[in-house]
């Protein structure tokens, strides 16, 4: 099982979108501690990078896995079109 850390930016993201949407986009979230690289939870990894993507519907979360700790960062959560700027 894993830990969920997030960053400064992550933690913003989820304060200022709406209740519900940030109520489940947490919800996905913590479904990434029994297995972070799963296919059937809409992750991708990205192409070039060691960070891997969660879809949940528009949004994206871009987090990393830090198999040596057991620890998931979450870098970024933002709308599909501009979390990979």
């Amino acid at each position: 099982m894993h830990t969920i850390e997030f960053t400064v930016d992550a933690l913003k993201a989820l304060a200022v979108m709406p209740r519900n949407t940030a109520r489940l986009i947490r919800s996905k979230i913590d479904l990434l501690a029994a297995d972070p690289t799963a296919p059937n939870n809409n992750v991708k990894r990205l192409k070039g990078s060691a960070h891997y993507r969660l879809r949940v519907g528009d949004w994206r979360v871009v987090y990393e896995v830090q198999n040596d700790k057991l620890v998931i960062v979450v870098v970024r959560i933002a709308p599909r079109g501009s979390v990979y700027d």
